[in-house]
This record gives C-alpha cells, sequence and structure tokens, in this order.
C-alpha cells in the first residue's frame, strides 16, 4: 500500500466525492418515514413479546407457590 501525503489524500477525496450520488430531497424523505414506521413496529413488536413473556413468567412462579 502506497503512502500519501495529507495533500494528495484530500485531492482523492475530492475526486471520490465528485463521484457520490447524493439521494434527492424526496428520497430522502421517503427513507426516513419508512425508518420510522419500522422502529415502530419494531418497537411494538418487543412490547407485546416482552408483556407476553413477562406474563408467562409471573404465571409460572405462582404455580411453584
Amino acid at each position: 500500500m502506497a503512502v500519501t501525503g495529507p495533500i494528495d489524500y484530500f485531492r482523492q477525496v475530492r475526486a471520490e466525492m465528485k463521484k457520490v450520488t447524493w439521494p434527492s430531497r424526496q428520497e430522502t424523505i421517503v427513507s426516513v418515514i419508512a425508518v420510522f414506521a419500522m422502529v415502530f413496529i419494531a418497537s411494538l413488536f418487543l412490547f407485546f413479546a416482552d408483556q407476553i413473556i413477562a406474563f408467562v413468567v409471573k404465571q409460572i412462579l405462582n404455580l411453584g407457590m
């Protein structure tokens, strides 16, 4: 691996950044909404799974008494 100086490094970074295709504003908004929706769905699933597991554990512990 060749060692490059800081000036060459920043030139290469600048050249690579020109190649990047950035998402449009609409694409970004749609992606953000999708992420929030999936987080909401996952949190609901985990909440209900936790409640069911807690109920089952309580029933098992009460059975032993």
